[in-house]
């Protein structure tokens, strides 16, 4: 009997622990000899991606020549740019949204970001840039902190930097609050940038502190435009974090859609309250997902929804590839294929399902339609899966490379 149990116990164990180690292995293998292969594919015409420039520390896209042409050697030969020049901030291209960004973190003046989101009507595209402008303010204070400290910031400290734009810490963001504040996209870029803040100290006392104040934020925004769902949606993650009662979290979700019934990165956002990570279920996620892409109105992106409820949920060992080629995931691959032929091709959070939707199709070994996605996203990785990793960008080409160099 003791021989049995240590054999079920050797078992388990290489089933747990020695095959997934294995299965990475083989995994890590291939992906080098795909990279080698993709290094000589050549782009196809009329697919050029923008050149990526870093700036201040964080990667810029900057458009090639007027006829087309790039220059600089931030793109390969193989047509796909560079790791080290992927843009870590944005899920797709935004080119307004990159010019008021450098310019604001450049010069640390706020108003090229606070007219471009003035000028920003499209519900989603206004979310999508207050979520980047965000989180560009939390990646520049981090790192400022990390290569200065916090004391060496506090004015009158020896190492502290003197003249415009040298202090390059966010400053932009605090002197929007206290130049204008009653700017609404102001208001809202605080609000949002007080939960990226909150979520890097997930776990800790401060992390409730902060996120209370990111509710207060938040609420004052929505008073400065009570028709934008922007300053919901955020208290969405503050819901989600403060771990808010099922009702009350309905209540803020019931203030979003009277706004924008059909808005994807909303939908994104309480996504994640409903999975069994938060507070809910996979059938809670699943259920959600599902109603809501069944319900979604035509030219919608909502039927993209449950691929990323399936995420979510997925076992953390997965030893058969096969499982990415049953129904569950079938399906939601198909819908998520669906709602991008037929949404408009410039809707802000097409980029995040087609990011998912390529490492989705790499796992099922259909490097083809992968291959599509890459082309169509090359240059930009701030988005689910890869912002998960402990490197995004390596990630990316990881699974780049399976998609070009595989047949």
């Amino acid at each position: 009997m003791e021989a049995l149990w240590l054999l079920i116990a050797l078992t388990a164990i290489f089933g747990v622990a020695v095959l997934p180690a294995i299965r990475r292995r083989q995994e890590r293998r291939a992906l080098e000899q795909a990279a080698e292969t993709a290094q000589d594919m050549t782009r196809p015409a009329g697919s050029g991606r923008p050149r990526q420039q870093k700036s201040g520390g964080v990667s810029l896209s900057k458009e090639g020549d007027a006829d087309g042409g790039r220059t600089g050697g931030s793109v390969s030969s193989g047509g796909l740019v560079a790791v080290d020049d992927l843009d870590l901030r944005l899920p797709g291209p935004d080119q307004e949204l990159v010019d008021a960004l450098e310019e604001a973190q450049r010069t640390q003046d706020w108003r090229p970001a606070g007219r471009l989101l003035a000028l920003t009507d499209d519900d989603e595209q206004r979310w999508q840039r207050v979520q980047s402008l965000a989180g560009a303010a939390a990646m520049e204070l981090a790192q400022w902190h990390g290569e200065h400290g916090p004391a060496s910031g506090e004015p009158g400290h020896p190492d502290a930097p003197a003249g415009p734009g040298s202090r390059r810490d966010a400053g932009w963001l605090r002197a929007w609050r206290a130049d204008e504040p009653s700017d609404a996209g102001g208001a809202q870029v605080y609000a949002q940038f007080l939960v990226w803040q909150a979520m890097s100290n997930t776990g800790s006392a401060d992390s409730r502190i902060i996120l209370e104040e990111a509710r207060t934020a938040a609420a004052d925004a929505a008073l400065l435009a009570p028709d934008d769902p922007t300053p919901h949606i955020t208290e969405l993650f503050v819901a989600r974090g403060l771990s808010y009662r099922k009702a009350d979290f309905e209540a803020v979700w019931s203030e979003v859609t009277r706004r924008s019934r059909d808005h994807m990165g909303a939908h994104l956002a309480a996504l994640s309250y409903w999975s069994e990570n938060w507070h809910g279920s996979k059938e809670e996620a699943y259920g959600f997902a599902q109603s809501a892409a069944g319900a979604a109105p035509p030219r919608s992106l909502l039927p993209a929804l449950p691929l990323f409820a399936v995420f979510d949920h997925l076992p953390d060992v997965q030893l058969s590839p096969s499982m990415y080629s049953g129904a569950t995931i079938g399906d939601a691959l198909e819908a998520a294929r669906f709602a991008l032929s037929n949404t408009r091709p410039d809707h802000p959070v097409v980029p995040h399902v087609r990011h998912l939707l390529l490492w989705f199709l790499v796992r099922a070994e259909r490097y083809e339609e992968a291959k599509e996605q890459v082309w169509a996203v090359d240059g930009y990785v701030g988005a689910l899966p890869w912002v998960n990793s402990g490197n995004p960008a390596q990630e990316y080409a990881a699974f780049r490379a399976v998609a070009i160099g595989r047949r």
